[in-house]
């Protein structure tokens, strides 16, 4: 490859293209969930059938990614909205980014248990 066409990927690159997949992954879960929803008025059989369906522990796991997706996009939301709107937000833009991943992490680990509960229930006994 030609000197300085490839990027040497840091944190900013890796919170954009984060910020990038998150919102294509919440994007496809409101169009699953509009679908599903309009079940509703087609089936309601169809539609209480699906939502069996979502009772797993593979869905529940889903769902604390959801979690997590929706989660990060804000706060990385917010850090953008800060980095552009703030006058010294492009010089703290790194503090910030690892203040969005601390904040995320502990949010995520508060989150474990009562979002996975059912599985955890489900996999380990009461």
């Amino acid at each position: 490859m030609p000197a300085g066409t490839l990027y040497r990927g840091r944190e900013g690159m890796w919170s954009w293209v984060a910020h990038r997949v998150t919102g294509v992954l919440i994007f496809f879960f409101l169009f699953v969930h509009v679908l599903d929803t309009a079940l509703v008025r087609v089936s309601p059989e169809a539609y209480d059938s699906t939502i069996e369906l979502y009772k797993n522990p593979i869905v529940n796991v889903m769902e604390y990614g959801l979690v997590a997706a929706v989660l990060f996009h804000a706060l990385n939301g917010l850090r953008v909205i800060a980095v552009d709107f703030w006058s010294k937000g492009a010089k703290y833009q790194k503090q910030m980014l690892w203040t969005v991943m601390v904040v995320w992490a502990v949010v995520m680990a508060g989150a474990f248990y009562p979002v996975l509960e059912h599985t955890l229930r489900e996999l380990f006994g009461s």
